[in-house]
């Protein structure tokens, strides 16, 4: 049975078991290796496993503890049938009619995806290019990082971005450099 989303999300907002699950994410490892990774105490560190097991997304074969990746893509996949709003944040600065377009795409503060439709996709990029600060240069990782907060394909977003002149780029000191150059201006409410 695959674990509940809401309890698996629940149960990783706990640092310890966060830890855990993230060193089994890069391989199985047994209880000494997990201890050595996490810098977790031996008790404290059984308890998250312990937790991690119960909901289903760690197995033990056999002494090495193991992510069940299979579990997690599972909780992952019913997650994203879950209807989640969106933020009103995001809607924040934008038409009504904007604001429709981007319910269809956000949950949460989450892009769930980028439109095809140009149209649709220009009212997505309007809104991301509040993120960016006017007469502020980025270097790339920094520009990553804010996309990569609303959707994983941050290098699409980041040329679209660019191909439709929200932002310009130009390559100094051997890194690309980013800055707005388009968009409308709105103060975002604080976070």
């Amino acid at each position: 049975m695959s674990p509940d989303p809401k309890k698996l999300t629940t149960l990783l907002l706990d640092v310890d078991r966060l830890a855990v699950a993230g060193a089994l994410a890069v391989a199985g490892q047994t209880t000494d290796e997990l201890a050595e990774r996490t810098g977790l105490d031996r008790r404290v560190l059984l308890a998250a496993v312990g937790d991690l097991r119960a909901a289903g997304i760690v197995a033990d074969e056999g002494g090495t503890y193991v992510l069940d990746r299979a579990a997690l893509r599972e909780a992952a996949r019913r997650a994203a049938d879950l209807d989640i709003p969106m933020d009103p944040v995001i809607g924040f600065g934008m038409t009504a009619d904007e604001q429709l377009v981007l319910e269809r795409y956000f949950s949460g503060r989450v892009l769930d995806d980028i439109p095809a439709q140009r149209a649709k996709r220009l009212v997505v990029l309007q809104r991301l290019a509040l993120e960016f600060d006017i007469g502020r240069r980025y270097v790339e990782p920094d520009v990553n990082e804010i996309l990569g907060a609303f959707n994983p394909d941050w290098s699409s977003l980041r040329r679209y971005l660019v191909d439709e002149g929200f932002l310009d780029r130009d390559h100094a000191d051997g890194q690309n450099v980013y800055w707005r150059s388009g968009g409308r201006v709105t103060d975002l409410p604080p976070a």
